[in-house]
């Protein structure tokens, strides 16, 4: 059996990301529009507050799974993460050589859905400002300003990435300064007006066990999961991180800890102000599917102080957009530049040290993706990810520790081997708890990927066809 070698390759990026930078990149990705757009989603999952129970158990899964970040990305800190942690993990001329081109395939399909995920989030809550404007009240109209609205923000992002890599640092902790501005404000609103009869207005039979129940609790805790997503973003750019051992673990950590609370507090501000019943269904005709936050302001404060803020959940949504772009942009570039991915991508910028192709592959195809419906790219990124990328990693972190113990590893997971259980249960049931029609994409992106895999290595003669 081939022995995974995973090594610290010599870095081309500069290292400027420390703690306070690295954890303000993750949280910006993990808060940005996410608990601002799917509190309804996540309330209609099970019909009540008791669907806040799918935050919890994400919660738990997330956890577990950052142990697992958290050791492969203090071993291996490398430009990619998955990438290289499935290239290394499985042995990079044989089954890892597969895992790691599934994971690029499969990204570039639920890569670019999270990124426009948030554009979606942005242009829901800008309607918010426009919704008195005539000219805007037909929805054939209404959705076309989305869809442009959508495409000029993808623009804006690409624009503040395509510069030197020494100004990024400075403008994560920007962006996440008015995140964090926004979600406290947000905090103390509801906890200023907090009413418990609307807070625990639990309908009846809310907790009864049911079939019923354990599939709402899967597509909650989906919807959790991908408000958690980002928890790990500083391991795509590993490369770029100081003392990557200490920092990659704890900005980790730390990111979940704060955002599970914050997450927390925001769902109960918004139903101690807004009834959950007027929220449920989320729906496309229902104003408050769409801007829910800027409604609770609104009733507290009235229509001006809700559109400044409004003004503030917009600069959140940006800053998860951009730490998305970041981290996503160096995915290709790692694979490319290990010769399992097409050239191009491999090329930093003459100037300003950055994988300029890759940030604008990703960034195009990202805004080709926001014209689809918020649920459904939730529940197709969420399943798509989940065999390559989460379970594979779970078998990867598995296998190095079986097959090289003696390796450096600056962090080891806690409780060692119960988390990866966890995390193993955790991410199964998710997969299994999905839609069908969820299921069959997330099937046939990994089959397709496969097929190109097959007929590639024919072509070039690699692994499987010539023994490595």
């Amino acid at each position: 059996m081939e022995q995974p070698q995973p090594t610290r390759e010599q870095p081309h990026l500069i290292r400027r990301f420390g703690l306070l930078q690295a954890a303000a990149l993750n949280m910006s990705n993990m808060v940005g529009a996410g608990p601002f757009i799917t509190i309804p989603l996540l309330l209609s999952a099970l019909g009540g507050p008791q669907s806040m129970l799918g935050w919890f158990v994400a919660f738990v899964i997330t956890l577990c799974d950052g142990l697992v970040w958290s050791e492969l990305g203090a071993m291996m800190p490398g430009s990619g993460g998955s990438y290289v942690y499935l290239r290394d993990g499985f042995g990079r001329n044989r089954f890892g050589r597969l895992m790691s081109f599934l994971f690029i395939w499969q990204f570039i399909f639920s890569g670019p859905l999270e990124i426009a995920s948030g554009y979606i989030g942005f242009s829901s809550y800008l309607s918010y400002l426009w919704r008195d404007v005539p000219a805007l009240q037909d929805a054939h109209t209404a959705w076309v300003v989305t869809i442009a609205i959508a495409a000029a923000v993808g623009v804006l992002n690409i624009v503040l990435l395509y510069r030197r890599i020494t100004s990024i640092a400075t403008i994560t902790v920007s962006l996440w300064i008015g995140t964090m501005c926004t979600v406290i404000a947000v905090v103390l609103t509801g906890f200023w007006k907090f009413d418990p009869k609307l807070a625990f207005d639990f309908p009846s039979g809310a907790f009864q066990f049911s079939w019923g129940f354990l599939w709402g609790l899967g597509q909650a805790t989906r919807i959790g999961v991908y408000d958690y997503f980002g928890y790990y973003d500083i391991c795509y750019i590993g490369e770029e991180v100081k003392h990557p051992g200490r920092v990659i673990p704890r900005s980790i950590l730390l990111s979940l800890i704060v955002v599970a609370t914050l997450y927390f507090l925001i769902n109960l501000s918004v139903v101690s102000v807004v009834p959950w019943r007027d929220i449920v269904p989320a729906r496309d005709d229902n104003p408050l599917s769409k801007y829910v936050v800027s409604i609770v302001m609104e009733r507290v404060y009235g229509r001006g102080i809700a559109q400044v803020f409004t003004l503030l959940i917009l600069w959140t949504t940006l800053a998860s957009v951009f730490a998305l772009l970041l981290g996503y942009s160096r995915i290709p570039y790692a694979a490319a530049r290990d010769g399992n991915f097409f050239r191009v991508f491999g090329r930093l910028h003459p100037t300003g040290n950055f994988p300029h192709i890759s940030l604008l592959v990703i960034g195009g195809l990202a805004i080709v993706c926001c014209a689809l419906p918020l649920g459904v790219v939730i529940e197709a990124l969420v399943t798509t990810r989940i065999l390559i990328q989460f379970l594979g990693q779970v078998a990867a972190v598995v296998l190095l520790r079986w097959q090289s113990p003696d390796l450096e590893r600056p962090f080891r997971i806690w409780l060692y081997p119960l988390p990866i259980l966890v995390a193993l249960v955790g991410w199964t049931f998710l997969f299994v708890t999905s839609g069908t029609a969820v299921l069959l994409f997330a099937m046939a992106v990994i089959v397709m990927g496969l097929a190109f895999f097959v007929v590639w290595s024919y072509a070039t003669r690699r692994w499987p066809f010539v023994k490595t």
